[in-house]
């Protein structure tokens, strides 16, 4: 066992850059020397081959070997046999029912909670590692037994979180707004919103914001704050009922 170990990732890929080109050296020196290869799960999209594919050659080329859960006959033996645990982005609502129809919700969260293997997710694979995905920007095309995800930290995120354009004539909500929205109902967690090309590194207790653009939080009944990349959010990870 060891302490929990997350690598949340706001996306997959930066503008000007390759697949997880702007993450890469974020995830050699999480995963270090001692993983060997990486369970990857490629539920968030239709074709699982093809994503499967693109996940290899990136973690091939970090010295990694990667194993997908999709082709695996036994996907709670997969994970239970795993080192490293790698959810990839696309729909979040397909994503938390496949992990739900293959019974994998309680089994990665031994694994990552209890045993300590590391966590990377990215886009929706970040948003089912908190406590729901009821912040995520995708369109419920399949409906999961329920919106509650793995719960690795005790409060929400948005990926790809989009700042108001003050030139755009969209008279649709902006993401503050449809946030604000969910913090108008009783008992919901913060919410950090993590722009593109951001990051949250989770060790044990510890919570530092990563990557190059910056972060914005949202706290039920407060302003919300702007936080810059070297930000602590330990704070974050004291169970969010004690914060409303």
């Amino acid at each position: 066992g060891g302490p929990r170990r997350l690598l949340l990732v706001s996306n997959s890929t930066l503008h000007g850059g390759g697949y997880l080109g702007h993450c890469q050296q974020h995830i050699q020196s999480f995963l270090g020397e001692k993983v060997k290869r990486v369970l990857f799960v490629p539920y968030a999209l239709h074709d699982r081959d093809a994503y499967a594919r693109t996940a290899r050659e990136k973690f091939e080329s970090l010295g990694y070997g990667l194993d997908s859960i999709h082709e695996s006959c036994d996907p709670v033996e997969a994970v239970r046999k795993s080192e490293a645990i790698f959810i990839g982005g696309g729909n979040t609502f397909r994503l938390l029912k496949a992990l739900y129809d293959n019974s994998l919700i309680q089994e990665i969260r031994k694994r990552v909670l209890e045993d300590g293997i590391p966590y990377m997710g990215s886009s929706a694979g970040t948003n089912v590692a908190t406590v729901s995905i009821n912040t995520t920007n995708d369109m419920p095309i399949v409906y999961p037994p329920s919106l509650q995800a793995l719960g690795l930290v005790p409060f929400n995120i948005n990926p790809h979180y989009l700042d108001p354009d003050v030139k755009s004539t969209h008279m649709g909500e902006t993401r503050e707004e449809r946030i604000r929205q969910y913090h108008e109902e009783p008992n919901t967690p913060p919410v950090l919103g993590l722009r593109e090309g951001a990051m949250l590194l989770v060790e044990g207790d510890k919570a530092t914001l990563q990557g190059v653009t910056g972060a914005r939080l949202f706290l039920r009944g407060k302003k919300p704050t702007e936080h810059e990349p070297g930000t602590d959010f330990s704070f974050l990870l004291i169970d969010s009922n004690l914060q409303n």
